[in-house]
Protein backbone atom coordinates (compact mmCIF):
# COMPACT_ATOMS: atom_id res chain seq x y z
CA UNK A 1 0.00 0.00 0.00
CA UNK A 2 2.68 2.23 0.93
CA UNK A 3 4.81 1.88 -2.36
CA UNK A 4 1.47 1.94 -4.11
CA UNK A 5 0.93 5.87 -2.42
CA UNK A 6 4.13 6.56 -3.31
CA UNK A 7 3.85 5.33 -6.65
CA UNK A 8 0.80 7.65 -7.71
CA UNK A 9 2.57 10.80 -5.88
CA UNK A 10 5.37 10.55 -7.91
CA UNK A 11 2.93 10.28 -10.70
CA UNK A 12 1.12 13.17 -9.63
CA UNK A 13 4.11 15.13 -9.24
CA UNK A 14 5.08 14.42 -12.42
CA UNK A 15 1.72 15.81 -14.28
CA UNK A 16 2.19 18.72 -12.33
CA UNK A 17 5.46 19.56 -13.31
CA UNK A 18 4.39 18.34 -17.55
CA UNK A 19 1.42 20.32 -16.94
CA UNK A 20 3.16 23.42 -15.67
CA UNK A 21 5.85 23.48 -18.31
CA UNK A 22 3.31 24.94 -21.23
CA UNK A 23 2.01 27.62 -19.55
CA UNK A 24 5.65 28.81 -18.16
CA UNK A 25 6.70 28.41 -21.67
CA UNK A 26 5.59 32.29 -22.63
CA UNK A 27 7.42 33.48 -19.77
CA UNK A 28 10.49 31.95 -20.72
CA UNK A 29 10.31 33.09 -24.13
CA UNK A 30 9.68 36.50 -23.56
CA UNK A 31 12.46 36.50 -20.97
CA UNK A 32 15.07 35.56 -23.08
CA UNK A 33 13.88 37.48 -26.25
CA UNK A 34 14.02 41.02 -23.84
CA UNK A 35 16.87 39.87 -22.53
CA UNK A 36 18.69 39.13 -25.59
CA UNK A 37 17.54 42.36 -27.18
CA UNK A 38 18.77 44.15 -23.81
CA UNK A 39 22.38 42.07 -23.83
CA UNK A 40 22.70 42.61 -28.12
CA UNK A 41 22.14 46.70 -27.35
CA UNK A 42 25.33 46.80 -25.04
CA UNK A 43 26.85 44.67 -27.49
CA UNK A 44 26.56 46.64 -30.44
CA UNK A 45 28.71 49.20 -29.17
CA UNK A 46 32.05 48.75 -29.39
CA UNK A 47 34.71 48.07 -26.37
CA UNK A 48 33.74 47.89 -22.67
CA UNK A 49 33.74 50.76 -21.66
CA UNK A 50 30.48 52.86 -19.71
CA UNK A 51 27.38 53.61 -22.41
CA UNK A 52 24.06 54.72 -22.39
CA UNK A 53 21.40 53.25 -24.55
CA UNK A 54 18.51 55.27 -26.63
CA UNK A 55 15.19 55.23 -25.47
CA UNK A 56 13.34 55.09 -28.94
CA UNK A 57 13.95 53.44 -31.82
CA UNK A 58 11.78 53.99 -35.24
CA UNK A 59 9.19 52.29 -36.07
CA UNK A 60 11.03 49.60 -37.88
CA UNK A 61 12.62 48.74 -35.21
CA UNK A 62 16.19 48.98 -37.10
CA UNK A 63 17.61 52.65 -36.69
CA UNK A 64 17.07 55.44 -34.14
CA UNK A 65 13.63 57.73 -33.88
CA UNK A 66 12.93 60.30 -36.52
CA UNK A 67 11.81 62.75 -33.95
CA UNK A 68 14.52 64.88 -33.05
CA UNK A 69 14.46 65.10 -29.99
CA UNK A 70 14.47 61.60 -29.52
CA UNK A 71 16.96 60.15 -31.90
CA UNK A 72 19.58 60.35 -29.16
CA UNK A 73 17.82 60.58 -26.55
CA UNK A 74 19.50 57.56 -23.65
CA UNK A 75 16.76 58.72 -20.82
CA UNK A 76 17.78 57.93 -17.36
CA UNK A 77 15.13 56.22 -16.18
CA UNK A 78 14.87 53.81 -19.15
CA UNK A 79 18.64 52.90 -18.47
CA UNK A 80 18.38 52.58 -14.94
CA UNK A 81 15.73 49.97 -15.85
CA UNK A 82 17.69 47.94 -18.52
CA UNK A 83 20.90 48.03 -15.66
CA UNK A 84 18.45 46.41 -13.25
CA UNK A 85 17.19 44.07 -15.76
CA UNK A 86 20.63 43.03 -16.98
CA UNK A 87 21.35 41.69 -13.79
CA UNK A 88 18.21 39.92 -13.60
CA UNK A 89 18.87 38.69 -16.56
CA UNK A 90 22.88 37.16 -15.78
CA UNK A 91 24.39 39.65 -18.47
CA UNK A 92 26.43 41.39 -15.32
CA UNK A 93 29.03 42.76 -18.04
CA UNK A 94 26.27 44.32 -20.19
CA UNK A 95 24.39 46.04 -16.77
CA UNK A 96 27.95 47.20 -15.24
CA UNK A 97 28.69 49.29 -18.49
CA UNK A 98 25.68 51.33 -18.48
CA UNK A 99 25.98 51.44 -14.66
CA UNK A 100 29.11 52.78 -15.28
CA UNK A 101 28.25 55.69 -17.21
CA UNK A 102 24.60 56.14 -14.70
CA UNK A 103 27.80 56.41 -11.52
CA UNK A 104 29.66 59.06 -14.03
CA UNK A 105 26.19 61.12 -14.60
CA UNK A 106 26.00 60.97 -10.71
CA UNK A 107 29.18 62.36 -9.64
CA UNK A 108 29.83 64.58 -12.96
CA UNK A 109 27.49 67.41 -12.51
CA UNK A 110 25.57 69.44 -10.01
CA UNK A 111 22.30 67.19 -10.54
CA UNK A 112 21.15 64.37 -12.51
CA UNK A 113 19.65 64.77 -15.81
CA UNK A 114 16.52 63.03 -16.82
CA UNK A 115 17.89 62.03 -19.87
CA UNK A 116 21.81 62.33 -21.90
CA UNK A 117 23.03 61.73 -25.29
CA UNK A 118 23.32 57.99 -26.08
CA UNK A 119 26.08 56.22 -26.86
CA UNK A 120 29.77 56.03 -25.53
CA UNK A 121 30.54 57.89 -22.26
CA UNK A 122 34.05 59.27 -21.45
CA UNK A 123 34.11 60.89 -18.45
CA UNK A 124 31.02 62.44 -17.83
CA UNK A 125 27.56 61.59 -19.79
CA UNK A 126 26.63 64.74 -22.24
CA UNK A 127 23.49 66.48 -22.31
CA UNK A 128 21.26 65.16 -25.21
CA UNK A 129 20.29 67.92 -27.44
CA UNK A 130 19.82 67.99 -31.77
CA UNK A 131 20.39 70.30 -34.81
CA UNK A 132 17.24 72.41 -35.88
CA UNK A 133 18.19 73.04 -39.53
CA UNK A 134 14.38 75.39 -39.93
CA UNK A 135 16.21 77.72 -37.14
CA UNK A 136 19.47 77.01 -37.45
CA UNK A 137 20.38 76.18 -34.06
CA UNK A 138 21.06 74.01 -31.24
CA UNK A 139 18.45 72.58 -29.41
CA UNK A 140 18.33 71.02 -25.89
CA UNK A 141 14.86 70.30 -23.89
CA UNK A 142 13.48 71.67 -20.54
CA UNK A 143 12.40 68.24 -19.58
CA UNK A 144 15.22 66.36 -20.14
CA UNK A 145 17.75 68.58 -18.44
CA UNK A 146 15.55 68.86 -15.79
CA UNK A 147 15.82 66.19 -12.86
CA UNK A 148 12.75 64.40 -11.71
CA UNK A 149 13.13 62.79 -7.98
CA UNK A 150 11.81 59.63 -9.17
CA UNK A 151 14.36 58.93 -12.17
CA UNK A 152 16.93 59.65 -9.07
CA UNK A 153 15.26 56.88 -7.00
CA UNK A 154 15.45 54.27 -10.13
CA UNK A 155 19.25 55.06 -10.41
CA UNK A 156 20.12 55.23 -7.21
CA UNK A 157 18.12 51.42 -7.35
CA UNK A 158 20.07 50.29 -10.65
CA UNK A 159 23.45 50.87 -8.93
CA UNK A 160 22.42 49.55 -5.62
CA UNK A 161 21.40 46.33 -7.87
CA UNK A 162 25.24 46.39 -9.39
CA UNK A 163 26.53 46.81 -6.07
CA UNK A 164 24.73 44.00 -4.56
CA UNK A 165 25.61 41.55 -7.13
CA UNK A 166 29.88 42.48 -7.35
CA UNK A 167 30.47 44.71 -3.90
CA UNK A 168 32.12 47.30 -5.48
CA UNK A 169 32.49 50.02 -3.33
CA UNK A 170 31.61 52.50 -6.45
CA UNK A 171 28.52 51.79 -6.71
CA UNK A 172 27.31 52.72 -3.42
CA UNK A 173 28.97 56.12 -3.29
CA UNK A 174 27.40 56.99 -6.13
CA UNK A 175 23.99 55.93 -5.08
CA UNK A 176 24.82 57.91 -1.73
CA UNK A 177 25.40 61.31 -3.69
CA UNK A 178 22.23 60.58 -5.36
CA UNK A 179 20.08 60.24 -2.17
CA UNK A 180 22.13 63.54 -0.67
CA UNK A 181 20.72 65.40 -3.64
CA UNK A 182 17.28 64.61 -3.14
CA UNK A 183 17.55 65.41 0.61
CA UNK A 184 18.96 68.73 0.28
CA UNK A 185 16.52 69.42 -2.80
CA UNK A 186 13.33 67.62 -2.97
CA UNK A 187 12.57 66.72 1.00
CA UNK A 188 9.00 68.61 1.80
CA UNK A 189 8.07 69.34 5.35
CA UNK A 190 4.58 70.51 4.54
CA UNK A 191 1.12 68.39 4.25
CA UNK A 192 2.44 64.49 4.60
CA UNK A 193 5.83 65.27 4.29
CA UNK A 194 7.99 63.14 1.74
CA UNK A 195 9.47 64.08 -1.27
CA UNK A 196 8.92 66.97 -4.48
CA UNK A 197 8.87 66.52 -7.66
CA UNK A 198 12.12 67.74 -8.29
CA UNK A 199 13.39 70.14 -11.29
CA UNK A 200 12.28 71.19 -14.21
CA UNK A 201 14.76 73.23 -17.30
CA UNK A 202 17.83 74.54 -17.10
CA UNK A 203 20.70 75.60 -15.15
CA UNK A 204 19.87 79.17 -15.54
CA UNK A 205 16.04 79.48 -14.46
CA UNK A 206 15.82 76.05 -12.87
CA UNK A 207 11.93 75.33 -12.10
CA UNK A 208 11.36 73.70 -8.76
CA UNK A 209 8.80 70.83 -9.06
CA UNK A 210 6.30 71.46 -5.26
CA UNK A 211 3.94 68.55 -6.37
CA UNK A 212 4.88 65.14 -4.82
CA UNK A 213 3.87 61.53 -6.63
CA UNK A 214 2.78 58.48 -4.90
CA UNK A 215 5.21 56.90 -7.55
CA UNK A 216 8.28 59.06 -6.61
CA UNK A 217 7.99 58.72 -2.94
CA UNK A 218 7.62 54.88 -3.39
CA UNK A 219 10.77 55.02 -5.84
CA UNK A 220 12.12 56.58 -2.58
CA UNK A 221 11.15 54.44 -0.25
CA UNK A 222 12.42 51.46 -1.86
CA UNK A 223 15.79 53.10 -2.75
CA UNK A 224 16.85 54.40 0.57
CA UNK A 225 15.92 51.51 2.02
CA UNK A 226 18.22 49.76 0.06
CA UNK A 227 20.88 52.03 0.68
CA UNK A 228 20.57 51.85 4.30
CA UNK A 229 21.53 48.66 4.02
CA UNK A 230 24.53 49.49 2.65
CA UNK A 231 25.53 52.64 4.16
CA UNK A 232 23.87 52.01 8.07
CA UNK A 233 25.94 55.18 8.81
CA UNK A 234 23.75 57.55 6.29
CA UNK A 235 20.68 57.63 8.25
CA UNK A 236 18.81 56.49 5.23
CA UNK A 237 16.41 54.60 7.18
CA UNK A 238 14.96 58.04 8.14
CA UNK A 239 14.52 59.08 4.40
CA UNK A 240 13.22 56.10 3.62
CA UNK A 241 10.25 56.42 7.01
CA UNK A 242 9.60 60.27 5.07
CA UNK A 243 9.13 58.40 1.85
CA UNK A 244 6.84 55.56 3.05
CA UNK A 245 4.87 57.99 5.21
CA UNK A 246 4.10 60.49 2.22
CA UNK A 247 2.63 56.92 0.29
CA UNK A 248 0.81 55.88 3.11
CA UNK A 249 -1.13 59.15 3.22
CA UNK A 250 -1.94 58.57 -0.69
CA UNK A 251 -3.79 55.74 -0.17
CA UNK A 252 -7.50 55.72 -0.31
CA UNK A 253 -9.28 53.24 1.71
CA UNK A 254 -12.78 54.06 0.77
CA UNK A 255 -11.93 53.30 -2.97
CA UNK A 256 -9.31 51.56 -2.79
CA UNK A 257 -6.35 52.66 -4.49
CA UNK A 258 -3.74 55.23 -4.43
CA UNK A 259 -3.69 59.03 -5.22
CA UNK A 260 -1.56 60.42 -7.59
CA UNK A 261 -0.16 62.76 -5.40
CA UNK A 262 -0.54 66.55 -4.55
CA UNK A 263 -0.91 69.78 -6.34
CA UNK A 264 1.94 72.43 -6.10
CA UNK A 265 0.80 73.28 -2.87
CA UNK A 266 2.42 69.76 -1.63
CA UNK A 267 -0.92 69.37 0.39
CA UNK A 268 -3.89 69.51 -1.60
CA UNK A 269 -4.95 66.03 -3.16
CA UNK A 270 -4.67 65.34 -6.67
CA UNK A 271 -7.37 63.28 -7.95
CA UNK A 272 -7.96 65.01 -11.76
CA UNK A 273 -5.88 62.03 -12.61
CA UNK A 274 -5.16 58.44 -11.69
CA UNK A 275 -1.88 57.22 -11.53
CA UNK A 276 -1.67 53.05 -12.90
CA UNK A 277 1.99 52.71 -11.85
CA UNK A 278 1.55 53.55 -8.58
CA UNK A 279 -0.83 50.75 -7.83
CA UNK A 280 1.30 48.19 -8.96
CA UNK A 281 4.67 49.52 -7.29
CA UNK A 282 3.35 49.92 -4.02
CA UNK A 283 2.80 45.50 -4.05
CA UNK A 284 6.44 45.67 -4.86
CA UNK A 285 7.33 47.20 -1.37
CA UNK A 286 8.30 44.06 0.90
CA UNK A 287 5.85 44.62 3.30
CA UNK A 288 2.76 45.97 1.55
CA UNK A 289 -0.24 45.76 3.65
CA UNK A 290 -2.65 43.28 2.36
CA UNK A 291 -5.01 45.91 2.14
CA UNK A 292 -3.20 47.46 -0.70
CA UNK A 293 -4.09 44.52 -2.74
CA UNK A 294 -7.43 45.96 -3.26
CA UNK A 295 -5.17 48.38 -5.65
CA UNK A 296 -4.89 45.94 -8.28
CA UNK A 297 -9.27 45.62 -8.82
CA UNK A 298 -9.43 49.44 -8.73
CA UNK A 299 -6.60 49.36 -11.68
CA UNK A 300 -8.72 46.65 -13.94
CA UNK A 301 -11.64 48.19 -13.43
CA UNK A 302 -10.21 52.36 -14.23
CA UNK A 303 -7.55 50.83 -16.79
CA UNK A 304 -7.97 47.61 -17.75
CA UNK A 305 -8.14 46.77 -21.07
CA UNK A 306 -8.60 43.80 -23.40
CA UNK A 307 -4.91 43.10 -23.68
CA UNK A 308 -3.38 44.71 -20.54
CA UNK A 309 -3.37 47.86 -18.93
CA UNK A 310 -3.74 51.47 -20.53
CA UNK A 311 -2.07 54.87 -18.91
CA UNK A 312 -5.16 56.97 -18.52
CA UNK A 313 -8.43 56.13 -17.58
CA UNK A 314 -9.90 56.49 -21.19
CA UNK A 315 -8.75 53.28 -21.95
CA UNK A 316 -8.03 54.05 -25.82
CA UNK A 317 -5.03 51.17 -26.03
CA UNK A 318 -2.59 49.42 -24.30
CA UNK A 319 0.16 50.92 -22.80
CA UNK A 320 2.80 47.66 -22.66
CA UNK A 321 5.16 48.85 -19.98
CA UNK A 322 2.56 49.17 -17.64
CA UNK A 323 0.81 45.64 -18.78
CA UNK A 324 4.74 44.55 -17.61
CA UNK A 325 4.30 45.95 -14.56
CA UNK A 326 1.13 44.58 -13.85
CA UNK A 327 2.25 41.38 -14.72
CA UNK A 328 4.63 41.83 -12.02
CA UNK A 329 2.39 42.84 -9.31
CA UNK A 330 0.58 39.53 -9.97
CA UNK A 331 3.24 37.62 -9.63
CA UNK A 332 4.16 39.41 -6.36
CA UNK A 333 0.49 38.76 -4.89
CA UNK A 334 0.37 34.95 -6.48
CA UNK A 335 -1.74 35.87 -9.29
CA UNK A 336 0.03 33.52 -11.41
CA UNK A 337 -2.61 33.00 -14.18
CA UNK A 338 -3.33 36.51 -14.50
CA UNK A 339 0.40 37.58 -14.89
CA UNK A 340 0.67 34.41 -17.35
CA UNK A 341 -2.21 35.70 -19.58
CA UNK A 342 -0.37 39.22 -19.86
CA UNK A 343 2.91 37.95 -20.29
CA UNK A 344 1.26 36.28 -23.40
CA UNK A 345 0.27 39.62 -24.93
CA UNK A 346 3.44 41.35 -23.98
CA UNK A 347 5.08 38.54 -26.31
CA UNK A 348 3.13 39.93 -29.37
CA UNK A 349 4.33 43.44 -29.17
CA UNK A 350 8.05 42.59 -29.80
CA UNK A 351 9.50 44.85 -32.61
CA UNK A 352 11.57 43.20 -35.48
CA UNK A 353 14.59 45.07 -33.54
CA UNK A 354 14.03 43.30 -30.38
CA UNK A 355 12.66 46.08 -27.98
CA UNK A 356 8.83 45.64 -27.41
CA UNK A 357 6.92 48.92 -28.25
CA UNK A 358 5.84 51.16 -26.14
CA UNK A 359 1.92 50.84 -27.33
CA UNK A 360 0.64 48.66 -30.10
CA UNK A 361 -1.51 51.56 -31.07
CA UNK A 362 -0.71 54.51 -33.18
CA UNK A 363 -0.67 56.60 -30.45
CA UNK A 364 -1.82 56.39 -26.53
CA UNK A 365 -2.72 59.41 -24.61
CA UNK A 366 -1.87 59.80 -20.87
CA UNK A 367 -3.78 62.53 -19.55
CA UNK A 368 -0.31 64.29 -18.26
CA UNK A 369 1.35 66.97 -19.34
CA UNK A 370 4.73 67.58 -21.24
CA UNK A 371 5.89 70.61 -19.74
CA UNK A 372 4.71 72.50 -16.61
CA UNK A 373 3.80 75.13 -19.36
CA UNK A 374 1.97 72.83 -21.74
CA UNK A 375 -1.78 73.89 -21.68
CA UNK A 376 -2.98 70.41 -22.85
CA UNK A 377 -2.30 67.01 -21.97
CA UNK A 378 0.57 67.07 -24.78
CA UNK A 379 2.02 63.82 -23.25
CA UNK A 380 1.60 60.66 -25.57
CA UNK A 381 2.91 57.64 -26.02
CA UNK A 382 3.55 55.91 -29.76
CA UNK A 383 3.93 52.54 -31.41
CA UNK A 384 7.77 53.02 -31.16
CA UNK A 385 10.45 50.10 -29.67
CA UNK A 386 10.89 51.04 -26.19
CA UNK A 387 13.84 50.16 -23.88
CA UNK A 388 11.83 51.24 -20.25
CA UNK A 389 8.88 48.81 -21.75
CA UNK A 390 11.58 45.84 -23.07
CA UNK A 391 13.00 46.21 -19.21
CA UNK A 392 9.74 45.97 -17.54
CA UNK A 393 9.06 42.74 -20.09
CA UNK A 394 12.32 41.30 -18.95
CA UNK A 395 11.61 41.78 -15.19
CA UNK A 396 7.93 40.64 -15.39
CA UNK A 397 8.73 37.55 -17.47
CA UNK A 398 11.68 36.51 -14.86
CA UNK A 399 9.86 37.42 -12.01
CA UNK A 400 12.25 39.98 -10.72
CA UNK A 401 11.40 42.63 -8.18
CA UNK A 402 12.94 46.06 -8.76
CA UNK A 403 12.43 47.31 -5.64
CA UNK A 404 14.16 44.44 -3.26
CA UNK A 405 16.58 43.41 -5.63
CA UNK A 406 15.50 39.69 -6.38
CA UNK A 407 13.39 37.12 -7.38
CA UNK A 408 9.21 36.79 -6.52
CA UNK A 409 7.08 33.57 -6.32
Amino acid sequence: MLRLTLALLLAAATFATEAAAPAAAPAQTLATRACDALAARVDAVPGRGPLLLRSYDDESGKGPSREPALATAAFTYDNALATIALVACGRPAQAERIGAALAAAARGDSRLRNAYRAGTVDGAPLPNGWWDAAQRRWLEDGYQMGTATGNVAWTMLALLTVAEHDGDARWTGGARRLGAWVVANARSATGAGGFGGGVYGFDDHPQALTWKSTEHNLDLAAAFTRLARRDPAGHWDAQARAARAFVDAQWDAASGHFLTGTAPDGITPNRSTSALDAQFWALLLPDAPPAWRRALAYAERVHGVAAGFDFSEDRDGVWVEGTAQGALAYRVVGRRDDALRLLRGLADDISPGGLLYATPQARLSTGLALTPTSSTDDFRYYHWPHLGATAWAALAALGWNPYTGGRVR
